[in-house]
């Protein structure tokens, strides 16, 4: 398994290329804003060939690459439904009004080819299978990929702005909320074994086992005090 990730962007939000060994075909996880050039140069680095881009959020540190990319290599974007409204209108996920200044200039809008994503599908690409969870609570449409754990490998959990090292993603923005957020950190994270692997939206990697036992809002979560772990900051934009 080859996984070459990078912070991108104003925000550093965290791109993945993933495949199963370099020289092979891969998939793209949130190519997010001025994420492009470092898209190209991890293609060329590992000589990889995309089949598609994949998105855990609508957010626009999480997408604003993707028609560029998906442009330069022709291949569809996957994003669930109740966020694809975001990659033509990050306005409306931001709470601002429209023709406010945001990030300069950025391209806004959906690629030629769009798939939507539906809670519990399974999606082979580049001869990998992820398998998506819906988990609102940050945006309407947030979900996660989860790779299985294989023979020298184990699992790996891209959690979008679900789940980071240390802490979870904010829920004040328009579309999030912190009840959903605490119903998705115990119905997707909980039940994953130790040893997953956490790839998040922002921040280090980190494990299932780790943030069991040291992330307050997961520890608050499990132990059904359902106030989230206050004491700690929440990332994502």
């Amino acid at each position: 398994m080859l996984i070459a990730g990078f912070p991108a962007g104003a925000w550093g939000t965290n791109c993945y290329l993933v495949a199963p060994a370099a020289g092979e075909e891969c998939v793209i996880i949130d190519p997010g804003h001025q994420a492009a050039q470092g898209v190209e140069e991890a293609l060329a680095k590992h000589r990889l060939k995309p089949v598609a881009v994949v998105l855990t959020h609508g957010h626009i540190d999480h997408v604003a690459s993707v028609v560029p990319v998906c442009g330069a290599h022709d291949v569809p974007a996957w994003i669930h439904p109740r966020d694809r409204y975001m990659m033509s209108d990050p306005e409306k996920a931001l709470g601002r009004s429209i023709g406010q200044p945001l990030m300069g200039e950025l391209t806004v809008g959906e690629p030629d080819d769009v798939q939507e994503l539906a809670d519990g599908a399974q999606l082979d690409l580049a001869g990998m299978r992820f398998g998506v969870t819906h988990a609102p609570g940050h945006t309407k449409g947030s979900v996660t990929f989860r790779l299985p754990e294989s023979a020298d490998v184990p699992s790996i959990f891209f959690s979008g702005d679900l789940l980071f090292a240390g802490s979870i993603g904010r829920t004040d923005l328009p579309g999030g909320d912190h009840t959903e957020m605490l119903a998705s950190l115990g119905r997707v994270c909980l039940p994953l074994d130790d040893s997953t692997v956490v790839l998040s939206g922002h921040g280090p990697q980190t494990t299932i086992g780790r943030e069991r036992a040291t992330n307050p809002f997961l520890r608050e979560v499990a132990a059904g005090l359902g106030s989230g772990g206050s004491a700690a900051p929440r990332r994502g934009m």
